[in-house]
């Protein structure tokens, strides 16, 4: 790594490599001086910082990507990351105190390290061995710590001197003589000139380049010298970043040069003769044929109006066709978003499985208290974000397939940070981590004051509801969220073929909030229905991967009336 201009750190790589390390070091503590915020900050935000030059790096040595934080901490417990264009494509993770591989591009596997001299003081840098050409570019240097994180951005320039130029003579050609100078193995695209005995610059020649598998460039350049008078020329080629420059010259000795010949004046007459007597034949053949010429022409403009009007016809059949289609597909469009956009009134013509759901308090963070009839959760005593994660709890049944739902009551639903919905079993639930799908999780809830399905989806434009229904089918796949005070639609996922056995899941974070699991009444309820796949059958049992929930989630009973659609949760359902 290299902060100087070029003119001061190039003669070798060794010296570069010298130059870089003394400049890192200065170029950090400016950096950290010139940056450090107040002290009276909060101790979890800090702010990234890079390099504010271009990083120079020369092709086979080793460069460090330098970043720090201010103000000035620790950051050996921090997860560190630098990667690319992409979060995914990861040059170098540092996380719980060692290098993880598991992201990291094949490119770079075995070619980097960490420094870790200066990590208690808020630096850190990767260093990347045996610089290659595609590792030229942008990269992103990202410090997480807790929930908070920050990043950089900083420059890599690569930069190799190939080889010496190669410059021969290959023939007379144009009035002159052709000279070919050639180069390789140059990173980037080195810029070739040619040039007279006298310095003189020639504007006018042609070149070709070519990259091999590894990237460097390949240049030949092509240069016609017609004046037998300029006698040397060279080629020089730089390197635009590092400012070096070869350069190879040659003599062309004047025989080279093509003679003039006294037939050359009577062989340009002769052949102008010739010519007007061809153009002269021609001119009285197409004479001698021009009214065979014109009926032909008037007969194959009959046959061409005629190939038109068909093609006019067949393309008005295939427009008709394909608008056809697309009055077909506009159709189903339509009628499926108008099946998404049904409120709970039209869906009471449609029956699903109420699930009984208790809390399973083993599964429990201690910092959240389960009620006795295991049905609310709630925190024990008033909850602090902290840097320990999120507290969640499953529920205690797991269900393995079938079609089934249950309802949850949100108490200051606006005022905390909650979520709910399903997740498998084996999903990891300690301190901090990520809820998605991907993940295992499946869930709708409030984040930072958005309400959204998983934090990375963004918030959802729609009434935060207090009470939530949540709609499982493991049949077709799918798990939808209602809001059921007004029976409309939050959001909906499809599963995975391979998520398993399914829970319950709840979680807190922040705020005076409970969830309650609404009480069961009567029997099967009418139900909002998914709109991701048809309704699963009322028949199909749901099977649970607790003993004593084998059978179908529902129970014998009549309907309830249009009138009372919910499941009834008042205050007697609730803990305190």
């Amino acid at each position: 790594m290299c902060h100087l201009p070029p003119a001061l750190c190039l003669p070798s790589s060794e010296e570069m490599e010298d130059c870089c390390r003394g400049s890192l070091l200065s170029h950090l503590s400016s950096l950290l001086l010139l940056f450090q915020l107040p002290a009276g900050g909060s101790a979890e935000e800090f702010m990234v910082i890079g390099p504010s030059e271009p990083i120079v790096a020369v092709l086979g040595a080793d460069i460090t990507l330098p970043c720090l934080v201010s103000p000035a901490m620790d950051v050996e417990n921090m997860e560190l990351r630098w990667f690319r264009s992409k979060f995914s494509e990861a040059v170098f993770i540092y996380q719980n105190q060692r290098e993880q591989r598991e992201e990291q591009l094949a490119q770079y596997s075995g070619r980097t390290s960490l420094v870790k001299d200066f990590l208690t003081q808020g630096e850190a840098a990767v260093r990347i061995h045996n610089v290659q050409a595609f590792d030229n570019g942008l990269y992103t240097c990202f410090f997480r710590k807790g929930i908070f994180y920050e990043e950089a951005g900083l420059e890599l320039k690569v930069a190799g001197v190939g080889s010496a130029p190669q410059v021969h003579i290959t023939g007379p050609a144009e009035d002159g003589v052709r000279v070919v100078c050639m180069v390789s193995g140059w990173f980037p695209k080195p810029q070739v000139q040619w040039r007279s005995l006298s310095g003189e610059k020639f504007l006018t020649f042609s070149e070709t380049q070519a990259q091999d598998a590894e990237g460097l460039f390949t240049i030949e350049a092509t240069l016609v010298v017609r004046d037998s008078s300029s006698g040397n020329v060279s080629c020089s080629v730089l390197n635009p970043i590092l400012g070096q420059e070869k350069a190879m010259a040659i003599f062309i000795p004047e025989p080279f040069f093509p003679q003039s010949s006294p037939w050359k004046l009577a062989f340009m007459v002769i052949l102008t003769v010739l010519m007007l007597l061809h153009l002269g034949a021609i001119f009285y053949i197409m004479r001698e044929h021009t009214e065979e010429l014109q009926e032909m022409q008037e007969w194959e403009k009959l046959h061409r109006d005629k190939e038109k009007d068909q093609q006019i016809k067949e393309e008005a059949l295939k427009a008709r066709d394909e608008l056809q289609a697309d009055l077909d597909w506009r159709k189903s469009v339509y009628l499926a978003a108008l099946k998404k956009a049904k409120l709970y009134a039209d869906w009471r013509k449609e029956k699903i499985q109420a699930l009984t759901v208790s809390l399973d308090p083993e599964s429990a963070h201690s910092r959240l208290a389960v009620s006795d009839d295991k049905t609310s959760v709630t925190f024990k005593e008033s909850p602090k974000c902290s840097d320990d994660g999120v507290y969640s709890v499953l529920g205690h049944e797991g269900i393995t397939s079938g079609c089934c739902y249950w309802e949850v009551e949100i108490r200051n639903a606006e005022r905390s940070e909650w979520a709910l919905g399903v997740c498998r079993r084996d999903v990891e639930r300690k301190g901090w981590y990520q809820e998605s799908p991907e993940k295992g999780f499946w869930i709708v809830g409030m984040y930072e004051s958005r309400f959204c399905s998983n934090p990375a989806n963004g918030e959802h434009v729609v009434p935060i509801p207090q009470r939530v229904g949540v709609f499982l089918d493991l049949k077709e796949g799918d798990v939808s969220f209602y809001n059921m005070t007004d029976g409309s639609h939050i959001f909906s996922f499809s599963l995975a073929s391979s998520s398993g056995t399914l829970f319950p899941y709840f979680r807190l974070r922040s705020g005076d909030v409970s969830l309650t699991i609404c009480s069961r009444v009567g029997g099967p309820v009418q139900t909002p229905l998914p709109i991701n796949n048809p309704l699963c059958s009322s028949e199909e049992p749901v099977s649970l991967s607790v003993q004593g929930f084998s059978s179908g989630c529902g129970v014998d009973g009549d309907l309830p009336g249009a009138e009372s659609p919910l499941l009834p949760c008042g205050p007697e359902a609730m803990s305190p």
